[in-house]
């Protein structure tokens, strides 16, 4: 087993980390929903129409460019309503679950892309470069699959997997049979994985060395032209799981964590549940928390009336802005005041410690200054800061030149909760690959 280690990068403690890996059973919920911005690089085209019933498995929509991706039911039920927003954007599919355990079956003897397409799993993975949903018919050059999450407050992936483990094996044997290239896995020092057809490799550092895309360009860089999948082993074990018993399992373990709940733990729901319900008596204050779908980094702001976003393991609440008139404001002397950079004194009692932080940027735009900020947190061999202006400015030779095939906006997350710029990196680069898809296409 090859062991890689990452200097560049920073570990983020927070207050609300779980400490008893149990799992409870989380109340039934009352709806449950599909978000189609979820799955970037799908438009939606619907199957199904409000008051149709649907199986769990069963397709709700198709891509519009490509008919075979098709997003499914994660339960049994009726659709309650398709919600529309702007120019008829789909925001959500909601379903009403009807307690039944009516299920698609899946002819797992069949072609394995096809499977997966049909299943709705494919949506689960990611292609490099532009990161979104894997084009149907292209061979990928490698899989990756990261094994353990590095980010702030992150559910211990071994936990969450529990005994969907057995699957593994048979998850590598579908992916090596879809890809030319090898089937890579990366884990963390001390974590044991049982992968014989598959190369492992141990990551030892701090975030985001639980990064797919990180663990790539690591071990095999993507290169102009080459096409890889990425995901997470728990992706992989339901893959496993289907071709094992012709069913996908839209059962998750979700970690509940953050300092605003009352006991960080893990509970088991079903894909999209409703947070009303799955949060129901957990939080220390409903109106002063924000919750987050993911974790601070790369999550996605929701309202306590919404759904479980993908991928569907992790909920974290932290304070809301409850502070816009602190005293001195960025210039206080407070202790307890957090900074990467030793600007306050509060790292003379150890960056190790949890440390409680709300929503507030506490600063505000300005132009990129070369500090280095960038390169710091973000262990690849590109130059951050130089393809952040490359692709503000629109130039898609210097955005090749510069190492845009290789990246995802989650690997500039931790650059953009240390940029003194406050800029807005995740979109930047999301908007970036976006441009240079549409204009390869």
């Amino acid at each position: 087993m090859a062991t890689v280690r990452l200097k560049k990068g920073f570990d983020i403690h927070l207050l609300g980390a779980i400490t008893d890996n149990a799992i409870v059973d989380a109340a039934k919920p009352n709806t449950v929903a599909v978000i189609p911005d979820d799955f970037h690089g799908v438009i939606p085209r619907m199957e199904k129409k409000e008051g149709e019933h649907v199986a769990a498995g069963e397709p709700l929509y198709h891509d519009k460019n490509y008919e075979a991706i098709k997003v499914v039911s994660p339960v049994s039920g009726t659709v309650k309503e398709v919600r529309r927003g702007e120019r008829r954007h789909i925001d959500a599919i909601v379903i009403a679950p009807d307690g039944g355990s009516e299920t698609v079956t899946h002819n797992i003897m069949g072609d394995a892309e096809q499977v997966l397409l049909l299943s709705g799993l494919w949506v689960m993975m990611r292609q490099r470069p532009y990161d979104v949903v894997p084009v149907p018919g292209v061979k990928p050059r490698d899989v990756f699959v990261t094994a353990f999450d590095s980010a702030p407050l992150a559910p211990d992936l071994d936990v969450v997997l529990g005994a969907k483990r057995q699957f593994i094996g048979k998850g590598i044997e579908v992916l090596n049979s879809l890809t030319d290239g090898k089937v890579y896995i990366g884990v963390r020092e001390g974590q044991s994985i049982e992968a014989p057809s598959a190369e492992v490799t141990t990551f030892v550092g701090p975030h985001p060395a639980g990064n797919a895309g990180v663990q790539a360009a690591n071990t095999v860089p993507v290169n102009k032209g080459d096409t890889v999948w990425t995901m997470d082993i728990i992706t992989l074990a339901r893959i496993g799981e289907l071709f094992t018993t012709g069913k996908v399992n839209h059962e998750t373990v979700t970690a509940i964590t953050g300092e605003m709940v009352q006991q960080p733990h893990y509970i088991k729901t079903v894909m999209g549940a409703d947070l009303e319900s799955t949060l129901k008596g957990e939080l220390t204050d409903v109106d002063g928390s924000r919750i987050i779908c993911g974790n601070v980094l790369t999550g996605e702001k929701t309202e306590s009336n919404q759904w479980l976003r993908a991928p569907y393991r992790h909920i974290t609440v932290i304070p809301e802005n409850n502070k816009p008139d602190e005293f001195m404001g960025w210039a206080s002397l407070c202790p307890s005041r957090f900074s990467i950079y030793r600007t306050f004194t509060s790292w003379l009692r150890g960056l190790g410690k949890p440390v409680s932080m709300d929503s507030r940027i506490k600063g505000g735009e300005r132009a990129i200054v070369r500090t280095g900020e960038y390169d710091a947190m973000l262990p690849m061999d590109i130059y951050g800061e130089f393809l952040i202006k490359a692709i503000i400015s629109g130039d898609i030779d210097k955005m090749e030149q510069l190492g845009i095939y290789e990246i995802a906006p989650e690997d500039f997350a931790l650059a953009e909760f240390a940029d003194t710029s406050k800029l807005e990196l995740q979109r930047i680069v999301r908007e970036g690959l976006d441009r240079l898809r549409a204009e390869m296409s």
